[in-house]
């Protein structure tokens, strides 16, 4: 990418030059929040994407949002001060902690979420029950934040539909259909429960239908259905979406961002933003300076980031002296991932997020065959281990036996009545007759692996953990079996065939980025805003600070401060703070000013 800014000498009317209200960089839940919000209050979007599908990582996410005091925490009758979400924030976040921003996202993410569920096909539930990540700080709660997408029909977006970004194949099921967390919870209990059994039975029956015209099913869950009510609306109010479009440089006039020249179709174009520029491309997890910004370990990293989020952001951005976040608590928002090397040679990566780990009759262990983590804590908490004592856990290995893998799956691995042959002829997945045998197949000291579990299984019969407290917190619980009692996070490991997995260190997106302010403008090293340039999702620094306090702190924050720069834009439209006369600025609705 051309990091030098493109100064341009003429004018935004220069008529060799397209031009529009807003240009939003990037097509994730941010970028959509942004260019849904500014094409709702009467503006002109366009927004680009460099990837030849749209979604970006929020379309594989799961789609769920941590929003404080929404209307649906309201109707249910849940409210939850303030002071206490500012409180818990500031207890995991630390350090790190800016309150001008966190107060920013408390006090307008029920707006914002508000807006654009009146505004847009968005809609989301609130999670019966869905502890933060770190039950036992001041300040948490086990329901009232966290709210679930609701489904959607991907036929909606008609001709559209095939470039939505498709969830790598380990996350679907039979070839093509998605689910979310409570559909796995059903197919968990299939044999077990009357009511998973149609619940699973209907999903089923729909796929088939769908499959006889469609490439895959069209029912979308979590994150593809954040992205499909979102892009419908957009599409429905006029933004044009350009894919396989890369941005080459921003256009600057007397320290203004006026615009950007994009590669689009074989051309270069100049296109001009009256109000300004939004860049919500994605971060850099997956670019090349990434390796710099993580702990050191001997062990191979997996970022589930798209390829193209290489960090085009911060290059356009640091032409224009913009700020970055520096020395905050993590970098990248961490996961465990293992990886398949398929026949072809591609790599299929499965994030360890929550399908197994908090299972009972699954542990994890080192290469000294020793646990180190309480498993059912949260992904980022789980590599935060793995990186502990010098990268000494990474990679590690998931490991269950016969009775967890039948009733659960691991990673790629279905349950029964599935036949995994071909993963364990691949050498994803690793069976053995005993436990000694699999230490052998995997790598790990069998004495130390013979001794954890003997240990491990002594507990798991009296249903605690001494060692490490799995299943001791209401996260840890929530993410367990509820069917399995007394404690859904444990039981011994004694069946055989025995399973290992390789899990390495992973990331879902980067964490640090471009510093804002309260209204996502971008600021430059000497703190003051670019003018014409705002930035959201991962492209902006995490106001989380890189820690990871509950279920959706990356996309609720996206959607606020997609929200806020579209809002910010166009009351400046509205009150004429532009470079150009925009003949529909009088109909620009006073943003700023709705829904408080």
């Amino acid at each position: 990418m051309n990091t030098a800014t493109h100064l341009s000498r003429t004018g935004p009317t220069d008529a060799c030059a397209q031009t529009c209200d807003v240009i939003v960089l990037g097509s994730g839940a941010a970028g959509f929040a942004a260019a849904v919000s500014a094409a709702c209050l009467g503006l002109k979007v366009l927004l680009v994407e460099k990837a030849a599908t749209f979604g970006g990582t929020s379309a594989i996410s799961g789609g769920a949002v941590w929003i404080h005091d929404s209307d649906q925490a309201r109707a249910a009758g849940i409210q939850v001060p303030a002071e206490r979400a500012r409180t818990y924030l500031k207890t995991v976040i630390g350090r790190g902690y800016r309150p001008e921003l966190v107060d920013a996202f408390i006090a307008r993410g029920r707006e914002a979420l508000a807006f654009l569920e009146s505004h847009s096909e968005l809609k989301y539930s609130l999670r019966p029950l869905s502890p933060d990540y770190y039950p036992d700080l001041p300040g948490d709660t086990e329901t009232g934040r966290a709210l679930e997408v609701a489904e959607y029909d991907g036929r909606r977006l008609g001709a559209r539909f095939k470039d939505l970004r498709r969830p790598p194949d380990g996350m679907l099921l039979f070839g093509g259909m998605m689910v979310n967390r409570v559909d796995i919870q059903h197919f968990l209990g299939i044999k077990r429960s009357p009511k998973s059994f149609w619940h699973c039975l209907k999903l089923m029956t729909r796929y088939g239908v769908d499959r006889l015209s469609q490439p895959r099913g069209t029912r979308l869950t979590v994150g593809s259905a954040l992205i499909a009510r979102l892009a419908s609306t957009a599409f429905a109010r006029g933004v044009e979406l350009w894919l396989n479009a890369r941005t080459e440089s921003l256009i600057v006039e007397d320290g203004r961002v006026e615009g950007v020249l994009i590669d689009y179709a074989g051309q270069r174009r100049r296109v001009l933003a009256r109000g300004g520029v939004v860049l919500a491309c994605g971060g850099f997890a997956a670019g090349p300076q990434a390796a710099a910004y993580r702990p050191k370990t001997d062990a191979e990293h997996w970022s589930m980031s798209p390829e193209t989020n290489v960090g085009d952001g911060l290059s356009l951005a640091a032409a224009v002296n913009a700020a970055t976040g520096e020395g905050m608590a993590a970098n990248f928002f961490w996961a465990p991932v293992s990886v398949l090397r398929k026949p072809d040679g591609s790599l299929e990566r499965f994030p360890h997020l929550v399908t197994d780990r908090a299972k009972p009759g699954v542990i994890a262990v080192n290469r000294a065959g020793r646990r180190f983590v309480n498993e059912s804590d949260s992904y980022h908490s789980f590599v935060e281990a793995m990186f502990a004592d010098g990268g000494a856990n990474a990679p590690c290995w998931l490991i269950c036996d016969a009775e967890a893998m039948n009733r659960y799956g691991m990673g790629l691995a279905r349950p029964r009545p599935v036949d995994n042959a071909v993963l364990v002829e691949a050498g994803y997945l690793h069976r053995a007759e005993s436990i000694l045998e699999l230490a052998r197949r995997i790598g790990v000291d069998a004495a130390g692996l013979q001794q954890t579990l003997e240990r491990y299984n002594a507990d798991a019969r009296e249903h605690v953990d001494r060692e490490f407290g799995k299943g001791g917190n209401a996260y840890n619980r929530y993410m367990g079996d509820p069917l399995h009692t007394p404690n859904p996070c444990i039981a011994p490991l004694n069946k055989a065939p025995y399973y290992a997995i390789k899990i390495g260190t992973g990331d879902l997106g980067s964490a640090r980025g471009l510093l804002t302010d309260a209204r996502a403008n971008v600021l430059d090293r000497a703190g003051q805003p670019v003018a014409g340039l705002y930035a959201a999702g991962n492209e902006m620094n995490s106001i989380m600070d890189g820690t990871y306090p509950g279920p959706g702190i990356t996309l609720g924050p996206g959607l606020t401060f997609g929200y806020l720069a579209a809002c910010e834009i166009a009351e400046r439209l509205r009150n004429g703070k532009s470079n150009a006369t925009h003949p529909g600025d009088e109909h620009v609705l006073r943003a700023a000013h709705l829904h408080h």
